[in-house]
């Protein structure tokens, strides 16, 4: 059965040298995409855990501004554009699995975008992050573990390079 990201031997349709000895993905590979896997479970959870469980939540915070239907309908909102996101980001996961180099940038490039985004947001609250800040920031430290192993010496020969033609 063929893999609709990758080819029917399960290496993504790169085969050959760049699939590694017996034709296997090479472990730094598998291990970015059960990192991407995590990462993208955090992610959800501390969506979860922000919006109705750790304090102030969004919940209320909504509340307090549009009264409970419209942080429920702000919620539900927020919980669809997640999913959509999170969706995407399997996606490309799986793509930079089968091989593709153009998935490697795109899932380097957003998370070296996030991980600035977060380093910039922890000072908001002072110099020391709170425990929730350090929590929070959990998808985006596996995000970039990924990345580092998607670059890792044994990894690149997964992922074909472009060669260019002279002009």
């Amino acid at each position: 059965m063929t893999d609709r990201v990758g080819g029917a031997d399960g290496t993504g349709g790169t085969g050959g040298a760049d699939a590694g000895p017996a034709g296997r993905r090479p472990r730094e590979v598998d291990a970015a995409w059960r990192l991407t896997l995590l990462a993208v479970v955090a992610a959800l959870l501390v969506w979860v855990l922000g919006s109705f469980l750790v304090a102030p939540t969004g919940l209320d915070e909504l509340s307090e501004v549009s009264g409970r239907a419209g942080a429920y309908r702000q919620l539900a909102v927020s919980a669809g554009i997640t999913a959509v996101l999170l969706a995407g980001w399997l996606t490309v996961g799986r793509y930079m699995r089968a091989g593709r180099g153009w998935a490697r940038t795109v899932l380097t490039v957003l998370t070296l975008l996030s991980l600035l985004f977060t380093f910039a947001d922890s000072g908001m609250d002072g110099p020391w992050p709170d425990g929730w800040a350090l929590f929070s920031a959990l998808p985006d430290l596996l995000a970039t573990a990924a990345v580092v192993f998607m670059h890792l010496p044994g990894a690149r020969g997964h992922f074909p390079s472009r060669t260019r033609q002279p002009a």
